[in-house]
């Protein structure tokens, strides 16, 4: 494999969904599937198979209309989730079962009421069995973020020894600072003696706001897959946002890792998951939010409007998001107001826009935002000629 290619595992169809309301028919899953392969994601975690009917008959759809990326599904290490796993993954070209079992010594003690002795003769078997039915075999150690590392780092040579392809490290609860989850990541590669006979993965929750950052640690040391979702969605407080992680990489190339994603199509894919799984997208979200290129600051807005690199890092288009927005707002400055009422097709000088500036400020003191429409209303009749002619010799 590449050595500096990331893995991008999106799994808006399986933890996404996992999102209060979120449930998707198998219709949707298959439009998302189809926009999630153009995007050009490595692999759709398409479901949990024998958690409902439906979500079998999701992931079994899914496979027959994929036709580039590996379709997974997910099982507890248990031998009927596996089989029936198997069986809805039937027709997938690159198919790939996602199984495991808790790594942490709360999951044991609590979840399980077992031994770490049990826990790693069930993931043996779970992934034997898998192997029986897909070459591709993906093992979850959940919880691994508050795990023993040494205890971590003997299941995970186990089960890469059981035929185990990909092996994720979650950081379920997002409880682990970015270093903390790096140094896990950093401790299996140089203590698990066959670590170079599989993948690792990053799934980290963003239950304190770190799950990018994470992800980012992770990869960082020696991780080469990412578990992710469009807009974030998933379990509590969401999962890593794949656009973010796609755009960090993308920014940061003295990390010398890249991903096979087009990142023109996040907007429009994120704008569809939002519609269609009915989450309104924050407007402060990174990347996708309505507000990710918006500036409203007169000392900002003067800067852009100048040079974009000032403010902006990523150019909208990039994103295939629309162009910058100008906002105007009580701390909108000269520039702004002069660059907006350019654009309606007004001509004003200096002495013009500084008259037309103290009448703006009234305005945007008693608004949230100044609209075009309060443009045009605000400008003095012995000023309206200006728009004429400026509208005039816009269009001669």
């Amino acid at each position: 494999m590449p050595h500096n290619k990331i893995y991008i595992f999106d799994t808006t169809l399986r933890d996404g969904e996992q999102v209060p309301g979120c449930k998707l028919n198998t219709k949707e899953k298959i439009e998302l599937a189809l926009s999630l392969e153009a995007l050009g994601v490595d692999i759709i975690e398409a479901g949990f198979p024998i958690s409902s009917p439906g979500d079998f008959e999701s992931v079994n759809e899914i496979s027959k209309i994929i036709k580039n990326a590996t379709v997974c599904g997910l099982t507890r290490a248990v031998q009927k989730d596996i089989e029936v796993a198997a069986e809805a993954l039937k027709y997938a070209k690159k198919p790939r079962i996602h199984t495991g079992i808790g790594a942490s010594d709360i999951h044991i003690k609590y979840k399980f009421n077992t031994t770490r002795e049990d826990i790693i003769d069930r993931a043996i078997r779970a992934v034997k069995l898998a192997k029986n039915f897909v070459d591709d075999v993906e093992f979850y150690a959940e919880d691994a973020g508050r795990a023993d590392m040494r205890f971590l780092a003997q299941l995970i040579e186990k089960v890469i020894t059981a035929g185990a392809t990909v092996v994720n490290i979650p950081d379920t609860t997002g409880y682990c600072l970015p270093g903390q989850y790096g140094e896990i990541i950093a401790f299996l590669k140089n203590n698990v003696t066959n670590i170079d006979k599989a993948i690792i993965s990053c799934h980290c929750h963003n239950d304190l706001g770190l799950a990018t950052a994470n992800s980012i640690a992770g990869v960082m040391n020696g991780a080469r897959q990412i578990e992710c979702t469009i807009n974030g969605l998933g379990e509590r407080a969401g999962n890593t946002s794949l656009e973010e992680v796609v755009m960090v990489l993308k920014q940061h190339k003295e990390l010398g890792l890249y991903t096979n994603v087009d990142a023109k199509l996040l907007w429009p894919l994120s704008r569809q998951v939002s519609e269609v799984m009915r989450v309104p997208t924050q407007p402060n979200k990174a990347i996708v939010g309505a507000n990710a290129f918006s500036h409203s600051s007169g000392i900002h807005q003067d800067g852009f409007l100048k040079e974009a690199t000032t403010y902006e890092i990523i150019d909208p288009l990039e994103v295939g998001a629309d162009l910058s927005k100008i906002v105007l707002t009580a701390r909108s400055g000269r520039s702004a107001l002069a660059f907006r009422l350019h654009k309606l097709g007004y001509q004003f000088n200096r002495d013009e826009i500084d008259v037309l500036y103290q009448i703006f400020l009234q305005v945007a003191d008693s608004k949230k935002e100044v609209m075009d429409n309060d443009l045009h209303a605000m400008i003095p009749s012995e000023l309206q000629v200006k728009e004429d002619k400026g509208a005039m010799a816009m269009h001669a």
